[in-house]
């Protein structure tokens, strides 16, 4: 994990230049501000800033109750009524700023999750630095057989070392030619009199996909709930699977009442569609059913077992 060195220095002036203020704060999530949780081999995610509390998501929804309605005693109940019944309003109440260190092909996957505020390292005004993700080991496996993007067994041997090999020697090839042709030097000179240098937008594009991009990451409580269900699942790819995970840990500490109705209701809940509902009601009268006769395609049904802990 590298901070730079500017990013490094504003984390004690940051916490030691607290103010007093009379909106709602999370003690838990102050302990945590600004300090980067590392990831990955120099990547990280940090809590920049923050908006609301589990309290605020109850504000929300008391309010649209209307005079003379009858109100949920209490806070708990009341947030996990609205997450059982998919109320989502009140969440957007809460919102959520991250700074966010990862892999380029990453950060790609992840915008795709068009429901947040970003602002990205820019690539056309400053220079990348040399860092790039190298998996582990234990990260490189060979392509699924039977789920098209995901992964199998674990390569291993001679196989491995030169994947590996190819990763680091790639990435190096592309980073020394993007800074020859750069031709960055000093303000007064370039590197090479000789040369004029090619414009840092176009040279960009030589860099590989595992260089390193930052960025700052705004969201409200609903849809970073969002986020967390597809991508700290376990079916999520790894190289994002660790961010969301780390991110969802400091949900747990800014809205512990709130993530907790999240685990529950969403992380470890399942979905059955009518069909599946209805042979699930044939299952529980007593019928053997069978996927042939179920109306269920043959990847439905294996989804209904493994969620009922059968075998298909």
């Amino acid at each position: 994990m590298s901070l730079s060195e500017d990013q490094t220095n504003a984390i004690p002036t940051a916490h030691e230049g607290g103010q007093s203020t009379l909106r709602a704060t999370v003690p838990a999530l102050e302990a945590r501000l600004y300090d980067p949780v590392p990831l990955l081999d120099h990547g990280f995610v940090r809590v920049i800033d923050y908006m609301g509390d589990d309290q605020a998501i109850v504000q929300a929804a008391r309010v649209s109750y209307g005079r003379g309605t009858k109100k949920v005693s209490e806070d708990t109940g009341l947030i996990r009524y609205l997450m059982r019944h998919r109320h989502t309003t009140p969440f957007e109440m809460c919102e959520i700023k991250f700074h966010v260190k990862l892999p380029i092909f990453v950060a790609r996957q992840w915008i795709r999750h068009r429901m947040a505020s970003v602002n990205e390292y820019s690539a056309r005004y400053s220079v990348m630095d040399r860092e790039f993700y190298i998996p582990a080991q234990a990260q490189l496996a060979a392509q699924s057989t039977l789920n098209r993007q995901g992964r199998d067994a674990v390569l291993e041997g001679t196989e491995a070392a030169e994947v590996l090999g190819l990763l680091r020697e790639d990435a190096d090839r592309c980073y020394r030619d993007y800074t020859w042709m750069l031709n960055e030097g000093t303000e007064e000179s370039p590197a090479d009199p000789t040369r004029q240098g090619l414009a840092r937008e176009l040279a960009r594009m030589n860099l590989t996909l595992n260089t390193y991009t930052q960025w700052y990451w705004k969201t409200d409580l609903h849809n970073l709930f969002h986020f967390l269900a597809l991508r700290a699942d376990s079916h999520a790819q790894y190289e994002i699977r660790v961010y969301a995970e780390a991110m969802l840990e400091m949900v747990d500490a800014w809205v512990p009442i709130a993530a907790q109705a999240f685990r529950d209701y969403r992380m470890g809940a399942v979905n059955f569609s009518a069909p599946m509902m209805a042979i699930l009601r044939r299952m529980l009268a007593g019928e053997a059913v069978a996927q042939p006769d179920s109306g269920l395609s043959l990847r439905e049904w294996r989804e209904m077992m493994a969620s009922l802990g059968r075998t298909a």
